[in-house]
């Protein structure tokens, strides 16, 4: 595990550790979708961010099954608010690493359009971080494709 995003002093059951980043994944899943092409690529790395930011080490079959929770979570839900108050708890690096996942699912398909430029700048609101971070960000995941 390279990260954990969850923060381990608190002593959160593996329930709630759960929940917590199946609300974090779902973010991820409705910056996939906007675009209406939710590809296997992105499904990928969200399930690489998973791995990251996983308390416990959840093997694969785990995963994929928050996962799954996590996009009937997104699809029943109408805003972002319920999905980004996790991330909102989390040190500045570590929301600079879930803004760069958010641009690398973005970008996966090599454009971002109005829907998924705005949904950015929503969330950076959110969670208080500078839309000037988010578009550097932006480039360097474009620079590291080239």
């Amino acid at each position: 595990m390279i990260i954990n995003f969850l923060d381990k002093s608190k002593k959160n059951n593996p329930k709630d550790t759960n929940e917590n980043l199946m609300k974090m994944l779902a973010l991820l899943i409705h910056a996939a979708k906007i675009d209406e092409n939710y590809s296997d690529e992105e499904k990928e790395l969200i399930v690489n961010f998973a791995e990251m930011s996983s308390k416990e080490n959840l093997n694969r079959e785990q995963i994929l099954s928050i996962i799954k929770s996590a996009e009937e979570y997104e699809k029943k839900s109408n805003q972002i608010l319920e999905y980004t108050q996790e991330v909102k708890k989390m040190d500045s690096e570590s929301k600079k690493l879930v803004l760069k996942f958010l641009w690398k699912i973005i970008l996966s398909d090599d454009k971002s359009d109005i829907y998924e430029n705005t949904l950015m700048r929503r969330i950076c609101g959110l969670l208080y971080l500078p839309d000037k971070l988010s578009g550097e960000i932006k480039l360097d995941i474009i620079k590291e494709k080239k």
